[in-house]
């Protein structure tokens, strides 16, 4: 009786093994999740500023906008594999199935975000009532993905 069960623990043990590195811990997930931190990082250090959160500095302004432009522009297309959703990769990714069935409007979304940092890129740097002035457009174009293609928490 005990073989069996050894063999049945050691047997389930290595199906784990094998399987969790497919499912947990996917290479382009952490990717994309790892380029919305970036996002996430330069929009507080704006919004702050933008919110009165945090004292109104040029420079500073100037290179979060500038690292938003460029990460815009970064190809994202290895970094979202059919089979990387929420449904099948649940507790590791908020990504909605969605995303893969409505490829063209997730484009148009992500040509608005590259147009809405660039025109925050432009007037960040410049002065507050210009900043304010520009980053609702990357907010409006961050949640015209994320209403529709981001599960909640």
């Amino acid at each position: 009786m005990t073989s069996i069960f050894a063999k049945i623990t050691t047997a389930t043990v290595l199906s784990l093994a094998i399987a969790t590195p497919v499912l947990a811990g996917n290479p382009a997930v952490k990717a994309r999740q790892s380029l919305m931190q970036l996002y996430k990082f330069n929009i507080a250090q704006l919004g702050g500023m933008a919110k009165g959160k945090i004292p109104y500095d040029a420079k500073v302004a100037s290179v979060a906008a500038n690292n938003l432009k460029t990460l815009a522009t970064v190809d994202q297309t290895a970094m979202w594999p059919a089979g990387t959703d929420n449904d099948t990769m649940f507790g590791e990714t908020r990504a909605l199935p969605a995303i893969w069935a409505s490829y063209p409007a997730v484009e148009e979304n992500a040509d608005a975000l590259i147009k809405a940092t660039e025109a925050l890129a432009g007037a960040a740097g410049t002065d507050l009532a210009s900043l304010r002035g520009a980053i609702g457009g990357v907010g409006a174009s961050c949640g015209g993905c994320h209403k529709k293609f981001r599960a909640p928490e």
